[in-house]
């Protein structure tokens, strides 16, 4: 886990946001990523997060400091993890399904090779 600065931190309660665990997690390095996993149909934390911080040290000063540790009544489960962003973070139009292509692609007028009047 040497090249990644991204941490997993389970067992949040599940009325902590981003925010509060930016707050916490902030003391050990500068956090610049922090993904909430969230249900979603209604939006509510699933009490787990992932988190990067701009310097690969700061993970392991949180994790030999929060893993264990209890916050909001809840233990938490601090690690090191190789992250990967979701494609769906990086290209919106996977969630839309508009990287797809057209089914009816030979009457399309914007597709001149396969277009006949």
């Amino acid at each position: 886990y040497r090249d990644s600065a991204y941490i997993y931190i389970g067992g949040l309660n599940k009325k902590m946001n981003e925010g509060d665990v930016i707050v916490v997690f902030s003391q050990f390095g500068e956090v610049v990523d922090c993904l909430l996993m969230r249900d979603k149909e209604t939006g509510e934390s699933k009490g787990f997060c992932f988190l990067a911080y701009e310097d690969q040290r700061s993970t392991d000063l949180a994790v030999d400091n929060l893993n264990g540790s209890e916050i909001c009544e809840r233990k938490l489960k601090v690690d090191h993890c190789n992250f990967r962003v979701p494609k769906e973070f990086i290209d919106p139009k996977i969630n839309k399904g508009e990287d797809k292509k057209k089914s009816s692609d030979q009457t399309d007028p914007d597709n001149p090779k396969l277009y006949t009047p």
